[in-house]
């Protein structure tokens, strides 16, 4: 599926072919919820980088979080590159060189209508702000941390795939 995107300004325009294209994850991390606003939310849709197309680059910055040991209270870089506007400040994608081959777009910076997940994954409930209310189907899955299945695995076990980005 081809995912369209922009920022709140709309100085960045971006596009990606998606073969994960459900906004599935629910990720409540201080990370996601500071530079994203909100309860962080939806952030898992994944992308082809190779496919990444980009108008108004010159107002992308990137920001790479600190994360925090929490048994031994070192700090350090996280790999993953949160980008975005840096004019309306409007969270766009994540991309990590770990995993080079993929870019993870901010659902709430896609444009094009996104197809509502069978069910839903919420994580990192253990940093979840006492204020978010968890709004769930019967179905959701809930992870004090990280969930073990992946976002290809999900879509795999649903049968959600896109074959056709």
């Amino acid at each position: 599926m081809k995912l369209e995107g922009s920022c709140h300004c709309g100085s960045v325009h971006f596009s990606v072919l998606s073969d994960h294209p459900y906004p599935f994850n629910h990720c409540y991390c201080s990370i996601c919820r500071k530079t994203a606003g909100g309860g962080g939310f939806a952030i898992n849709l994944g992308g082809n980088f190779e496919t990444l197309k980009v108008e108004g680059e010159k107002y992308i910055s990137v920001y790479q979080a600190i994360i925090k040991n929490s048994e031994t209270g070192e700090t350090q870089e996280s790999p993953g590159q949160r980008h975005f506007c840096n004019k309306c400040g409007s969270a766009l994608w994540q991309w990590n060189p770990r995993w080079p081959e993929l870019v993870h777009p901010f659902a709430s910076a896609i444009d094009t209508d996104l197809p509502v997940p069978p069910e839903r994954t919420h994580m990192m409930l253990g940093s979840k702000a006492s204020w978010v209310e968890l709004y769930c189907g019967p179905h959701d899955k809930f992870f004090k941390e990280y969930p073990q299945e992946s976002l290809a695995d999900w879509h795999l076990r649903l049968g959600t795939r896109d074959r056709n980005a």
